[in-house]
C-alpha cells in the first residue's frame, strides 16, 4: 500500500499559509506525504489575440524559490513541491487525480459578493470537481481585518 498523499495548493497568500499547519497535522496523523503545489496562471489573451500580463509577476525562477520556502515546520513530515502552469482550480483537480491524492487541504480568501462573482472562487471549483475530500480553511487574518474595519465604521 502506498503512502497517503495530501495535496496542499499555495498561492503564497496568508490564506494558503493558514492551511499548511492543518495539512501538516493531518499528514502526521495519517503518515502521509504533503504535495505542495503552486499553479502559475498564464497571461490572459484579449482583443485581437494580444496578451495582457497585468502587473509584473515574479519570474519562474523566483516562483520556484518561493515555492521551495513553503514547507512543513516539522522536518519529520515528508513533502515534495510541484510547479505547474494553467487554470488554478483545473490544475489542482487534475493533479489530485494524477497523484491519487487522498485529500486536498487549501486556504480560501473568503471573498463574497461582487468580488467573488468577478474573480470566481478557486476553492469552490475545487470542492465541486475534486476526486477526493477537500478541507478548506478561511484566512483568519482577513476575517479579523474585516471585523476591525466594520467596527471602525460604527
Amino acid at each position: 500500500m502506498s503512502q497517503p498523499v495530501i495535496l496542499v495548493p499555495t498561492d503564497f497568500s496568508t490564506a494558503s499559509d493558514a492551511a499548511l499547519p492543518h495539512a501538516e497535522a493531518l499528514a502526521r496523523q495519517k503518515s502521509a506525504k504533503l504535495l505542495i503545489l503552486h499553479v502559475e496562471e498564464p497571461p490572459l489573451a484579449y482583443g485581437a489575440g494580444e496578451l495582457y500580463y497585468g502587473l509584473p509577476e515574479p519570474g519562474s525562477d523566483r516562483i520556484l524559490t518561493m515555492l521551495q520556502q513553503v514547507k512543513p515546520a516539522d522536518p519529520a513530515v515528508p513533502f515534495t513541491h510541484r510547479l505547474t502552469i494553467g487554470d488554478p482550480a483545473g490544475e489542482i483537480v487534475r493533479i489530485a487525480g494524477e497523484e491519487a491524492a487522498d485529500m486536498i487541504v487549501l486556504g480560501t480568501h473568503g471573498r463574497t459578493g461582487m468580488t467573488r462573482m468577478l474573480m470566481g472562487s478557486v476553492a469552490e471549483a475545487v470542492v465541486r470537481r475534486a476526486p477526493c475530500p477537500v478541507l478548506v480553511f478561511r484566512d483568519v487574518a482577513e476575517k479579523l481585518a474585516g471585523r476591525q474595519a466594520a467596527a471602525l465604521h460604527l
